[in-house]
């Protein structure tokens, strides 16, 4: 409970940028409700409810225990890494579509927070799950469109190329700031030396943000493309001939 008031005490400091966030993700979610109407032949949308809901729980269990598993880069900060719990949550996705990925996503972070209470005051899940979203959510709706690895890497993609805005965005206006009120309002320089540890270029908040944030989400991203397009199909022909 005092975790949860810390993190609406310090996010309603960024009260702004968290509005304007979280409406970009709410139209992105109305357009994936939307596809999903427009997209309902496909013989995966119309499974019945209690299995599309177990598949969600299955895809959110592993998500959730693969956050436990991040690495660092050594290019950013040590409270950066990456994990590769965004695999099941865009399988989930590309499966059962735009929706069940959201619904993915946020099943992840209760099940990591059932592994692994928050040590942010809950920033850093808000964080993943925001961030998280901008990924599944466009490369889920493309995919949808025209089921072949073409769409998938294009939808890939973009979601990539939306994760890398979005969560500059996120880490500069919000997380970053976030974080500093959660360490007892340490002042914004020193996180940024901690970049600078890292590397000597990164001497401001916006070398910060185009040295280590995105080149981060830029290899999540790749990382992520790479082990789904492997995968994917493997996995979806296993589950369709379970159901």
């Amino acid at each position: 409970m005092e975790d949860l008031k810390k993190f609406i005490s310090i996010m309603s400091k960024e009260a702004g940028y968290v509005i304007a966030i979280l409406a970009f993700v709410a139209a992105l979610f109305i357009i994936a409700i939307i596809s999903e109407r427009v997209l309902e032949k496909d013989d995966m949308m119309k499974i019945a409810k209690t299995k599309k809901i177990t598949l969600i729980g299955i895809f959110a269990a592993v998500a959730g225990a693969l956050m436990y598993f991040e690495f660092p880069m050594p290019f950013a900060p040590s409270f950066y890494g990456i994990d590769l719990s965004e695999v099941p949550v865009m399988i989930s996705g590309f499966m059962l579509g735009p929706v069940a990925g959201v619904a993915t996503e946020f099943v992840k972070i209760i099940v990591k927070l059932a592994i692994k209470p928050t040590s942010t005051a809950f920033i850093g899940e808000f964080a993943n799950f925001i961030v998280g979203c901008t990924f599944v959510i466009p490369a889920s709706i493309i995919y949808k469109v025209k089921k072949n690895k073409k769409m998938a890497t294009i939808g890939l993609a973009t979601g990539t190329v939306t994760m890398i805005v979005v969560g500059c965005f996120v880490n500069a206006f919000i997380l970053l700031p976030a974080f500093a009120r959660f360490y007892g309002g340490m002042p914004m320089s020193a996180l940024i030396a901690m970049g600078t540890e890292v590397n000597a270029n990164i001497t401001n908040m916006f070398t910060f943000i185009i040295l280590a944030v995105a080149p981060l989400n830029l290899i999540k991203g790749l990382l992520i493309t790479i082990v789904v397009t492997l995968v994917y199909k493997k996995i979806s022909k296993l589950i369709k001939t379970i159901i």
